[in-house]
């Protein structure tokens, strides 16, 4: 019986430690590819050990809509996470289901964010996080978008690898260039230029729309107008865009590319790409050649980019959510801004960080950073859609798909959508 008290005694403790444990354990869904997660874990590492009472549990989601579904689908089923790495483009699913933080309610407590600390963060990036005029989320990384280029592939076509293509009618013109049958048995080896398009139904369209957008701005345009009540798609700007990506698209005969940009641009089977920062590590590993990051080409208009990131949003459901604020706060300070960012390849979302000495020594023997650091300075947000963002995101980008994939009329099919989506507008305030 004595032994049978000391089991059951034992058994007692050893449930109580765990459920201690699992208090205070914060659940966390990201979305960062294989090449990022190592930086991401060594943060985690650090925060752990500087915070020993707090145990992060990263839990991979793929992005995109199974990103997204998934969210959706715990929110009914009450398994959401702590904290979540996300997109705007879904963030006022989870605010209309009351499901994350207004940030106020930690920035403005006793262990919240001065206003001086708040205007450190890039402006761009926390109009991204805004939700009627409200901040929901904090970012946790940046990106920008350049255009990565073969300077190899260029010498050997003749062309001048220190002078990238600095407009629409240089980009068609060199993507034409290095568009090119090797060994002459009537298939393309190279391609010039990677237009990214894929099925509006799948995981990878918020990332072809997130691209298409920086070229209606090179055209003059925007999405929506600043009241959010009309979509500006079917006008000049996006017909232009939208026709440009076609042009290029149908002159390299693209549909026969098979490869993901990352991979085709380092296998030397695509010449130029448009990429972010995020992959650096992998292209120093794999690229066996000389290549070069500039700015996207102007377009009629003015020369653009997006500036974007994810974002850390904390859900009402956590048990714990000073500490899940603690994290929050010691991932966004710009010394562990700069420690990520050179671990990972992303971009502090801090101006301040640019002025720290480690990280100006970082970025004094890091070009490629460099030029992305560059591109800050003509990078804009991408339109803000406080509702049914996700909706009008799958129209654009069937849109895109019909167009190109689909070879209808731009102009025809950009008048369909803004319709579409125009009429989920006018529904907001019925």
């Amino acid at each position: 019986m004595q032994k049978l008290f000391i089991i059951l005694s034992l058994i007692f403790i050893m449930s109580c430690s765990s459920n201690k444990k699992n208090d205070q354990e914060i659940v966390f869904w990201h979305s960062f590819v294989p090449a990022t997660q190592p930086a991401f874990n060594k943060m985690i590492e650090k925060f752990e050990n500087e915070n020993p009472d707090i145990h992060i549990k990263a839990q991979y989601v793929p992005t995109g809509d199974a990103l997204v579904q998934k969210l959706i689908s715990s929110l009914q089923s009450g398994t959401q996470p702590d904290i979540a790495w996300i997109h705007s483009d879904f963030m006022d699913k989870l605010i209309e289901g009351d499901a994350i933080y207004e940030l106020d309610h930690f920035i403005k407590s006793s262990d919240g964010l001065t206003q001086e600390e708040m205007n450190d963060f890039f402006p761009e990036l926390l109009k991204s996080a805004m939700w009627n005029g409200k901040l929901y989320a904090l970012p946790m990384e940046a990106t920008v978008l350049a255009l990565h280029y073969n300077k190899d592939a260029f010498r050997a076509a003749g062309l001048d690898p220190n002078n990238p293509p600095s407009t629409w009618d240089e980009l068609y013109e060199t993507a034409r260039k290095l568009t090119i049958d090797k060994d002459n048995d009537g298939k393309i080896d190279q391609y010039g230029f990677y237009i990214p398009v894929f099925p509006a139904s799948g995981q990878l369209s918020i990332w072809m729309v997130l691209q298409w957008e920086p070229f209606v701005w090179q055209a003059g345009g925007k999405i929506i107008n600043d009241e959010q009540t009309k979509l500006l798609i079917d006008q000049a700007p996006a017909i232009e865009a939208l026709s440009f990506w076609k042009k290029i698209y149908d002159m390299m005969n693209f549909s026969n590319f098979t490869l993901s940009h990352d991979l085709g641009f380092s296998s030397g089977t695509l010449a130029m790409v448009m990429d972010g920062p995020w992959n650096l590590p992998n292209y120093k590993k794999l690229n066996k050649f000389k290549w070069g990051i500039t700015s996207l080409p102007a377009g009629p208009k003015e020369k653009a980019t997006y500036i974007a990131g994810e974002h850390l949003a904390i859900f009402k459901k956590t048990k714990e959510p000073a500490k899940v604020w603690k994290f929050v706060k010691w991932f966004t300070q710009p010394e562990n801004q700069a420690l990520f960012s050179q671990l990972s390849g992303y971009l502090p979302v801090r101006k301040s960080t640019l002025e720290l000495e480690s990280y100006k020594k970082f970025l004094s023997e890091e070009e490629y950073m460099n030029a992305f650091i560059d591109q800050i300075k003509i990078a804009k947000a991408q339109s803000p859609i406080d509702h049914y963002k996700i909706e009008i995101n799958q129209t654009i980008a069937e849109a895109v798909e019909q167009t190109i994939l689909g070879n209808k009329d731009p102009a025809e099919v950009l008048k369909e959508q803004a319709q579409k989506g125009n009429k989920l507008l006018e529904s907001i305030n019925k």
